[in-house]
């Protein structure tokens, strides 16, 4: 039984790699919007200090933070609501085939796309001349972005389970962009207005940013860790009351 698991998730897993791809919205938006962004930023502004880094630097866990929620935020969730739209999530939880399964398999992959913009944004910076960092901080800092990506991921898939598919990619997006403005991702927060930098501490996409930061040198964890744990308990929560309410 575990074995027939293990080849039904890897199935789901592969399809769930090509689906970004064969899809030019979603590979435009989730993987090449963030990583351009951050080559003309880096190109602009990459020399410049911040605190005692290079920007180019800090841009790797700030940008970095944009590039892993957009695609812990777009893709689960749009592929839930196309999968409801479709009838597929129907066909599965009918099966054999434990409906976790799939939802895990979209989130895995989600993390693996997160991992390639983390990578293209550090080789980026690297070939600029503006990454000044160890190999190790540089791990640390992929590894809590990733991990950090959870709660968007899950309110991701909760919204899913309650729209449609072009009303899941339209809240989606229009919950993103603010979140990235106003925490400070394209720009660093001490610049912001002070009403800016107020709202921004309510945030986990601002909390999320800050923790990689920290990886980096800048500030300290405890306070970003806490924050971002409430996040996942009440997004995981959020999924759960919508799954439950979903009309599959």
């Amino acid at each position: 039984m575990n074995m027939m698991m293990g080849r039904v998730f890897r199935a789901e897993l592969r399809d769930e790699l090509r689906s970004i791809v064969r899809e030019p919205t979603s590979l435009f938006f989730g993987v090449l919007m963030p990583v351009g962004i951050f080559v003309l930023f880096n190109l602009l502004y990459g020399h410049d200090a911040v605190q005692g880094l290079s920007a180019g630097t800090a841009m790797v866990a700030t940008f970095g933070t944009y590039g892993v929620i957009t695609v812990a935020s777009l893709q689960p969730g749009i592929g839930v609501a196309q999968d409801r739209d479709l009838g597929w999530l129907r066909m599965k939880r009918v099966s054999a085939v434990p409906i976790w399964i799939s939802l895990t398999a979209k989130a895995t992959a989600a993390l693996l796309y997160g991992v390639g913009v983390l990578v293209l944004m550090g080789a980026a910076a690297a070939a600029f001349g503006t990454l000044h960092a160890s190999p190790w901080a540089l791990l640390r800092v992929a590894l809590v972005l990733l991990l950090g990506s959870v709660p968007f991921t899950l309110f991701s898939v909760a919204v899913g389970f309650r729209f449609r598919t072009g009303a899941a990619s339209a809240l989606l997006n229009a919950v993103l962009f603010p979140l990235a403005v106003l925490s400070g991702l394209w720009m660093p927060i001490r610049l912001l207005p002070s009403v800016v930098r107020d709202i921004a501490e309510f945030l986990p996409t601002y909390h999320l940013a800050q923790l990689g930061l920290a990886q980096l040198g800048q500030g300290t964890s405890l306070l970003h860790v806490l924050a971002l744990v409430v996040t996942t308990v009440v997004a995981a929560g959020v999924a759960a009351a919508s799954y439950r309410h979903a009309r599959i």
